[in-house]
């Protein structure tokens, strides 16, 4: 017998542990072990666990429709998984166990104790690649290093990629008679572990909407998606990332239907198509900078010297932003549609993560624990990534003299305000003139129902600056 491990590859297709289990015609069955007290401590969001479960559920009757059984688990914490699945082998007779290869320390460190558990009891472990298009290690500079600077890793990458090529594998074939499914809902010890298990209707699961969006995108949105990627109110982006996060598509897929679209992939700037490319390339290079530098699991930031720089950990400003009270609109918006959503578009991110390390001066940690707390695709690598470029500790990260004004911010990108409008609406009445600085307005109409502005935008990036500054002496 072969188990297939299933972690965040929640799909039959491009799958490699899946395809390489049923190569041939030994029997296979799969596993997903749930672990709530693990989720919690890496502040997984209930939305994204709702989202995981849901595709577990389809999945699960994909697989039994095939003929091959999904076992669930469910394991507390990544300590207990070893002694777990060494149970699970010896009850089904399992021989081989494969699985994609998780990038995260915590994951890792488990797959680890997993492979020295199961080879005591002669169980063969197979890691593979199943979350970049190039693996982890592959991209390095001529020296044997992990590039540092973004651009020279995406020419590398583009140039890997030429020469190696890439396979998207098909799902497997049926094994067998088609086997029963009981729904997740119908398990009374995971509604246990998880609380209600109602799926978001604005986030619907499966192999077939994943491709539904990422072909309406590639049909309506990627020509243009370098002027329109920018602004929340337009629909210019994929809206891909919950389910890349999930594992329900993969970069693969989205590279081959990019390709297909365009007729050839692009490699430059001048060739439509290629800012979309470009962003899924960052997504790699995130994902591994998380695998070469294990200390970006571990709460340290990038750059090793950024970690003396005096962060606020004031508890009353950072409620202020998760909240959305922080008297600069954009900013606000941005906040409630992500604790309304569970989504937060990539330039609000951006955004938002600037006001609260630069404007308040707060340890990036709490933002990043907060986003992957609320986010449905909170990924560990593109989170902590995004937000150390925003706080000026990571890769490539911004230069810590460029701050962004939000005020600015919300003019450029939001210009008539009707993603504000719609999430700020005490300030869907404001004439667009005055909706970035509303607050003039409301004075005279002596309306205090929106609150005032926390802090002096220049005068907190005055106070930013002068933070890295004092780096240097």
């Amino acid at each position: 017998m072969k188990l297939v491990w299933l972690r965040n590859d929640l799909r039959l297709a491009d799958n490699p542990a899946l395809r390489h289990a049923c190569a041939d015609d030994e029997p296979v069955a799969a596993l997903f072990i749930i672990s709530p007290t693990q989720w919690r401590q890496h502040k997984m969001a209930p939305i994204r666990q709702r989202f995981m479960l849901a595709q577990v559920d389809v999945l699960g009757r994909e697989l039994a429709a095939l003929g091959i059984p999904l076992h669930l688990l469910r394991v507390e914490t990544f300590a207990e998984v070893p002694a777990a699945l060494a149970d699970l082998c010896r009850e089904q007779g399992v021989t081989q166990l494969y699985a994609n290869q998780a990038i995260e320390i915590d994951e890792q460190r488990r797959d680890h104790a997993v492979s020295a558990a199961l080879v005591e009891q002669g169980v063969g472990c197979h890691w593979l690649n199943g979350c970049c298009v190039l693996p982890p290690g592959r991209v390095l500079t001529g020296s044997g290093e992990m590039f540092k600077v973004f651009t020279p890793f995406s020419r590398a990458w583009l140039k890997a990629l030429d020469e190696e090529g890439f396979v998207i594998h098909r799902a497997p074939a049926p094994r067998g008679e088609p086997l029963p499914w009981q729904p997740l809902v119908e398990r009374a010890w995971v509604d246990e572990a998880l609380g209600e298990l109602t799926p978001d209707p604005r986030w619907l699961v499966g192999e077939a909407e994943a491709r539904r969006r990422l072909n309406i995108f590639l049909e309506q949105a990627v020509l243009d998606y370098g002027e329109t990627r920018d602004f929340p109110a337009i629909a210019g982006t994929s809206v891909l990332s919950p389910y890349l996060a999930a594992g329900i598509i993969s970069p693969r897929q989205c590279v081959a239907a990019l390709q297909q679209r365009l007729g050839y992939r692009p490699q430059s700037k001048a060739q439509p198509g290629f800012v979309w490319l470009n962003e899924l390339i960052w997504r790699e290079f995130y994902r591994h900078l998380l695998v070469l530098i294990p200390t970006l699991s571990m709460n340290r930031p990038f750059k090793p010297e950024t970690a003396d720089l005096p962060w606020s950990w004031d508890p009353d400003a950072f409620a202020a932003w998760c909240e959305g009270r922080t008297g600069y609109p954009i900013v606000d918006a941005a906040m409630r549609c992500l604790n309304a959503t569970g989504w937060m578009h990539n330039r609000l991110r951006m955004i938002v993560a600037s006001f609260l390390t630069k404007d308040l001066h707060i340890h990036w940690r709490l933002g990043e624990d907060y986003f992957m707390s609320r986010l449905i695709d909170g990924d560990l690598a593109a989170n902590n990534g995004g937000w150390q470029w925003a706080a000026g500790t990571g890769a490539d990260a911004a230069p810590y003299f460029r701050v962004f004004n939000p005020t600015t911010q919300g003019q450029r990108f939001d210009p008539q305000g009707e993603f504000i409008r719609t999430w700020v609406t005490e300030l869907a009445d404001i004439p667009a003139a005055y909706l970035h600085q509303p607050h003039d307005w409301l004075r005279i109409k002596g309306r205090r129902d929106y609150p005032a502005p926390m802090v002096d935008h220049a005068v907190a990036r005055v106070r930013a600056i002068e933070m890295f500054r004092s780096l240097e002496k």
